[in-house]
């Protein structure tokens, strides 16, 4: 590992934990991401590297889809997409 995910909060946590089945709960994932340090470069990561499951930056594929259109929108753009969804996460 090298550059943030070296300052990730999940590291050394059970993968498991960010895979769960349907019906299970993503509780314990996400709140081990509501206080990582890297959540946005973690969030560009998945955006730029699309993975169809799991938890990341705190979001589930589904919840990952309108930001991945923000994503999306600001590339056509010429913009920014990593400020571009830093702004909407934080709003």
């Amino acid at each position: 590992m090298s550059g943030w995910r070296d300052h990730a909060a999940c590291r050394g946590e059970p993968t498991d934990l960010f895979f769960v089945d349907r019906g299970e709960s993503g509780a314990p994932a996400k709140a081990i991401c509501a206080r990582c340090p890297v959540r946005l470069d973690c969030l560009a990561d998945v955006l730029e590297h699309p993975v169809r499951f799991g938890i990341f930056a705190g979001l589930t594929e589904l919840e990952r889809r309108p930001v991945r259109r923000i994503w999306r929108r600001a590339v056509a753009q010429g913009e920014d997409p990593r400020a571009a969804v830093a702004e909407a996460v934080a709003s």
